[in-house]
């Protein structure tokens, strides 16, 4: 969907119904009547109109017109909860503008999801739609969407409460603090000829393949996806030998799988700086630059890996020539294996 709710056309050859009057109905059924103008909004809200522009630009939804008439009661709420909080927790201008555009960020990927799927299911089941108006599929999302919405609190109090609970194992627990951890990267080898030679559909269901093995595989190690991107994930965990085991874990169960291609991999051990729950700084271009220089089925990693898993007879390194790469004239690198037993 897009940042107003429009749906996103069926794919592949599914069949595409007329979803004009669906597409308001629904609009409709989650956000209720759009009613209110952005300076209304601003003047029940409490806030300037400079101020609104910015939220709904930082939410990511499109560009509307002040005077337009598509903002309902739950916008001005939303407005003054944003307020609430800020005045709560004394957080500043900048935070706020970045807590709202990643919270953005990440519920538009997340409904995008989830708009396809009932797309997918309506384009399979046009019965859906055979009354015309659409009250079918307005009754399936009026009973799924409280379920997801239960879903959605749950499983974000969970991930806080892990979050508070790896502050006690020097992970990036204090905004803008250095601690060290162990990054990787793990993404798609010929990933551009794959998108190439592949319909949309099987592009989705190795996306969707790719990311359900990276969370598998990171969460069963003690690790933490800290974000996917498309063809590439990039993982953290506290303990190097952790993280040598998720990439190791990643290339073996990539190459097993005959519906992926395989995986490359970077791992680098340092010092990061946490950020609304990225991470930055040289230790993570260190291990994205690994990744670009591996062969397809390897793993790299740094000194600071290398030093930690020497004496480990899980593990097997060879030392590299160093490589020049983007910042770096003289990486040094080794090969990750599993020891020979």
């Amino acid at each position: 969907m897009d940042g107003t709710g429009e749906p996103e056309p069926a794919t592949d050859g599914e069949t595409q119904p007329d979803l004009s009057r669906l597409v308001e109905a629904v609009r409709t059924n989650l956000l209720g009547d759009g009613k209110y103008t952005r300076t209304e909004v601003a003047e029940r809200a409490g806030l300037s109109l400079d101020e609104v522009r910015a939220l709904w630009r930082a939410l990511g939804f499109a560009t509307v017109e002040d005077e337009q008439r598509i903002f309902t009661d739950a916008d001005v709420e939303a407005l003054k909860n944003v307020q609430a909080l800020s005045a709560v927790g004394e957080i500043d201008d900048e935070m706020m503008r970045s807590m709202t555009r990643i919270i953005g960020q990440t519920f538009a990927r997340l409904a995008s999801w989830q708009g396809q799927l009932v797309l997918q299911i309506i384009g399979k089941s046009p019965e859906l739609l055979s009354d015309g108006s659409g009250e079918r599929v307005l009754e399936l999302m009026s009973q799924v969407t409280p379920v997801v919405s239960d879903l959605h609190s749950y499983v974000w109090r969970r991930q806080l409460a892990a979050y508070f609970a790896r502050v006690e194992s020097n992970t990036t627990a204090n905004p803008g603090a250095e601690t060290s951890l162990a990054v990787g990267f793990a993404d798609m080898a010929d990933f551009t000829g794959f998108t190439r030679r592949s319909s949309e559909a099987e592009l989705r269901t190795v996306l969707d393949r790719f990311e359900t093995l990276a969370t598998d595989v990171v969460g069963a190690h003690q690790g933490q996806i800290v974000k996917t991107i498309g063809d590439e994930v990039l993982f953290a965990a506290d303990d190097p030998h952790d993280a040598a085991e998720i990439a190791l874990c990643l290339i073996e169960e990539a190459a097993a799988d005959d519906a992926l291609p395989q995986l490359r991999a970077g791992v680098a051990f340092g010092p990061v700086v946490g950020r609304l729950g990225d991470v930055f700084g040289q230790t993570v271009n260190i291990a994205s630059r690994l990744t670009t220089v591996a062969r397809t089925g390897s793993i790299l990693v740094d000194a600071g890996m290398a030093d930690r898993l020497r004496d480990d007879d899980r593990f097997a390194l060879h030392a590299l020539r160093p490589v020049s790469v983007r910042g770096y004239s003289h990486l040094r690198s080794w090969r990750l294996r599993r020891a020979e037993r």
